[in-house]
C-alpha cells in the first residue's frame, strides 16, 4: 500500500516535471532571437535544444534517474535566470506582429514631422 502510494507520487511529480519543461521549452520558443544576445543569455537555438532535451529526458526516463534531475536544473536555470532578463527587455523580448502604437493603417506616424 505505501509502495503504490509513493509510486503514484513520483507519476504526478514526473508529470509536474513535463508540465514544467514544456512550458520552459514553448516560452523560450516564442521570444525573439535577438533578445538573448541583448540580454547576454546564450542564444535561442542553445536553449531551445537544451530544453528540448530535458523535455524528452522527462517523457523518456523517470523521475528518480539521473538525466531527468539534470534536466530539471536546465529548465530551473532558464527560467529564473534568462527568462527575467528577457522579460526585463522593452517588448519583453517576445515576437510581435503587432508595430509600434504610433503606427498608422500606411505605416509609422511621425506626428507631422
Amino acid at each position: 500500500m505505501l509502495m503504490q502510494g509513493f509510486a503514484d507520487f513520483l507519476g504526478l511529480l514526473n508529470i509536474a516535471l513535463m508540465v514544467f519543461t514544456g512550458f520552459a521549452l514553448v516560452d523560450a520558443a516564442v521570444r525573439r532571437e535577438d533578445a538573448y544576445r541583448a540580454a547576454d543569455k546564450k542564444t535561442k537555438p542553445f536553449w531551445l535544444i537544451i530544453l528540448g532535451l530535458a523535455f524528452v529526458v522527462s517523457l523518456v526516463f523517470p523521475i528518480m534517474s539521473f538525466l531527468p534531475i539534470i534536466g530539471l536544473i536546465a529548465t530551473i536555470v532558464y527560467m529564473v535566470d534568462v527568462r527575467p532578463a528577457l522579460r526585463g527587455l522593452p517588448g519583453g523580448g517576445r515576437s510581435s506582429r503587432r508595430g509600434s502604437s504610433s503606427d498608422g493603417p500606411y505605416g509609422p506616424y511621425n506626428g507631422g514631422r
